[in-house]
């Protein structure tokens, strides 16, 4: 079993201040202080370069198709609404398991 790491950061601002250490993924809570996850996310799309870039999971209360639209549009990449199920967690983490796999295997050849 690969062992997973995680941090934990208070607000949008902090998040983009860890993200100076590389992370495959971040979940991307969308009602935080200071700078809420839609802005962090457009952030991080548009000053990080594409290689660099997380997988965005949008973690957020507003289980709407609208929202999950909102979230998809500011550059997330999924989306799982809270109360957050362990199984749909674990799906969204084993499909980015499996593309970055793809990925780096196509970088490879």
């Amino acid at each position: 079993m690969q062992m997973l790491h995680a941090d934990v950061a208070a607000n949008g601002i902090e998040v983009l201040r860890a993200l100076d250490r590389h992370y495959d993924v971040v979940l991307m809570d969308i009602g935080m202080p200071e700078m809420d996850g839609l802005q962090a996310t457009r952030t991080i799309r548009h000053n990080w370069p594409a290689r660099d870039q997380p997988y965005i999971i949008a973690v957020t209360a507003y289980a709407f198709d609208d929202y999950r639209e909102k979230c998809l549009d500011a550059g997330m990449n999924d989306f799982i609404s809270k109360p957050v199920r362990i199984e749909e967690l674990e799906s969204a983490l084993q499909f980015v398991k499996r593309k970055t796999r793809k990925i780096f295997a196509k970088n490879v050849r």
